[in-house]
């Protein structure tokens, strides 16, 4: 056990890197709670499924902080979803839902919460499902023009919910009829004939007997990616009182007059929907933990898995340079997701504490995402991109076995590709970033600009490399984009490509700057000397995955980037003498990632998981 040679001050900072401010007494709360779970199975003995997802949402609940709010600790709330993706990753995408979209949205959306008290605490509990009900099927960009109507009822004084037509029907996972759900739904606003724009309600779906009256569903809708209940789901005026409008200020008037201190619907979605940044913001500690888990998984069959090649038949793969630069390279880019949580939470905390912004924000285009918060989108996006790459580099380096269920790196590369579209579309959401950096203004040209400094080998280099790239790629784009065109379509049609690769510019060196201000922070110096080589490296393989784009800019030259096989090589042989304190502190308890590529022998420990059948002899 390296970690415990190490002295009381680095294993504090090694704690800090992986869970921020969580104390080590949550973290293994958490590891109980999730460990005594298990995974779900349908075969327990008059249990079913719907009921074991309760359970263990209940013991999610359990180890977050008491009360209504889900919000009151990011970090605590970061990392139960992190370690509920490693564990179980459907478990994470239900948690996200029913902790973060559904809890969130009562607790900070409803100006009377103490009225909500029952759902929430059931919701806490795991006595009823949370479902968050946004997307209609039938359109692309659902989220910018909602269909589902809300119309105030001046006689009973609620609202009534309706489905104007098969188009506007949700796509949710509500299809788990076997036990109570409480949805919070996505709707249009009417007084009168008059729009008022998009709020969420709270709507129940079911009872532990089935659906309740007005609710019909689909039948199931399979999405092996992320499997849970999936189905489209309709409303037939379903009567949602007034206390469950989640309202946000506004308010209805005895005379029936309409108050919105958002001013205006665009403003109003924009506020109704900032609930999702506790999505995005746990979304790189998601990457990150599951990218650890997978690098780690990686590193350990490389080490093992002795090759028969004819080069030098016997010795292992992580020999290889083509190995190293990939499976290194993973555990390099896990560590800079790890990095990107902690910049991801802090955004996070902050607009937590910051007043509900008046009507300036920024304007919404293809989505409203970058508007409700360009940084912690971006961090959404580049942060299940590059999970997503992560987590399938390493089952193709782990050959069959990378592919058995069992390991887990299939359900974690499932996970993480279909998050691209899931919880705002990453594409979507750099389409906005890039056009709006465009848009805020121009940046000054440098007239000699001068060679790139630090060095290649430093952790600071790729976050230069990225701000040089980023204001040359602004600047071509507002030069193309003042060409003549008629319309903003016309202007940004052809642009839309550049436009995203601008805004994963802007991600990407996010996470680039997170990871060089962690490297500044880290004091004890035996933990500074593992993960500097480490920091390098992922800016080294991030540049030369790049080549094609920072070449056509001149951001680098062909000499530079001829030059970075070279420099990673000599990367990797710096962290080799490290990799087993990384490994063993990046990787989660056996009864958490339980999967034969995380064993000392990996051949004897899937062997454990199999039995025989012999035929018998005549």
């Amino acid at each position: 056990m390296l970690l415990a040679s190490l002295s009381p001050a680095a294993r504090d900072e090694i704690q800090r890197l992986l869970y921020g401010p969580c104390e080590p007494s949550f973290v293994s709360a958490l590891h109980k709670a999730l460990a005594a779970g298990g995974r779900p199975d349908a075969s327990a003995a008059g249990t079913g499924r719907g009921e074991q997802l309760l359970r263990r949402l209940g013991a999610l609940g359990e180890v977050l902080p008491s009360g209504h709010d889900p919000f009151v600790d990011p970090a605590r709330l970061a990392a139960a979803q992190a370690w509920a993706a490693v564990a179980d990753p459907p478990l994470c995408l239900a948690a996200l839902v029913h902790h973060v979209l559904c809890r969130g949205s009562m607790a900070h959306l409803s100006d009377e919460p103490d009225r909500l008290a029952p759902e929430m605490a059931a919701l806490r509990a795991g006595r009823a499902k949370g479902v968050y009900l946004i997307t209609e099927a039938g359109q692309a960009n659902s989220h910018l023009a909602t269909r589902t109507r809300a119309v105030f009822d001046p006689v009973g004084g609620g609202f009534v919910l309706h489905t104007p037509d098969p188009d506007a029907a949700k796509f949710a996972s509500a299809g788990t009829l076997d036990v109570p759900q409480t949805g919070v739904v996505l709707a249009r606003l009417f007084t009168g004939e008059t729009d008022r724009g998009v709020f969420a309600f709270v709507v129940p779906l079911t009872h532990d007997k089935g659906l309740l009256p007005g609710i019909e569903v689909s039948s199931p809708i399979g999405l092996g990616a992320l499997p849970l209940d999936y189905v489209q789901v309709r409303f037939h005026h379903v009567r949602v009182p007034y206390a469950h409008w989640l309202s946000d200020g506004a308010r209805i008037g005895g005379d029936g007059a309409f108050h919105d201190p958002a001013g205006s619907p665009e403003q109003r979605l924009q506020r109704t929907l900032r609930v999702g940044q506790g999505l995005w913001a746990c979304m790189p500690a998601i990457a990150a933990a599951t990218s650890r888990q997978s690098a780690v998984q990686a590193v350990n069959y490389a080490r093992q898995r002795r090759t028969q090649g004819r080069l030098a038949p016997g010795v292992p793969l992580l020999s290889y340079r083509a190995q190293q630069r990939v499976v290194l390279g993973a555990l390099a880019d896990a560590f800079a997701l790890t990095c990107a949580a902690h910049g991801a939470r802090e955004v996070w905390t902050q607009s937590l504490s910051a007043p509900a912004p008046a009507e300036s924000g920024e304007a919404m285009s293809f989505t409203p995402w970058a508007a409700v918060s360009r940084p912690l989108a971006a961090y959404k996006a580049v942060a299940v991109r590059m999970a997503a790459r992560v987590t399938a580099d390493c089952q193709h380096r782990c050959g069959v076995s990378g592919h058995l269920d069992m390991n887990r790196l299939a359900a974690y590369h499932g996970f993480h590709h279909a998050f691209d579209a899931a919880g705002g579309d990453s594409q979507l959401i750099l389409y906005d970033i890039g056009r709006a950096l465009v848009e805020q203004g121009p940046v000054a040209a440098e007239p000699d600009p001068p060679p790139l400094d630090p060095p290649v080998t430093s952790p600071r280099w790729w976050s230069a490399v990225l701000r040089r790239h980023q204001e040359e790629l602004t600047r071509r784009l507002a030069r193309r984009r003042d060409a003549g065109a008629a319309t903003p379509f016309d202007a940004w049609n052809p642009l839309l490509e550049e436009a995203g690769l601008l805004g994963g510019t802007y991600a990407t060196r996010l996470v680039a700057q997170d990871l060089a201000q962690t490297l500044d922070e880290t004091q004890d110096r035996t933990l500074a000397q593992a993960l500097a080589p480490l920091a390098a490296l992922h800016g080294v393989t991030s540049a030369h995955r790049w080549a094609g784009p920072l070449l056509t800019l001149g951001t680098l030259r062909p000499q530079d980037v001829e030059a970075l096989p070279a420099v990673a090589d000599r990367l990797c042989d710096a962290v080799l003498p490290h990799l087993p304190l990384l490994t063993e502190a990046f990787s989660h308890p056996d009864d958490i990632a339980a999967a034969p590529l995380t064993a000392t022998d990996y051949n004897a420990a899937l062997e454990t998981t199999l039995t025989w059948t012999r035929a018998e002899t005549a």
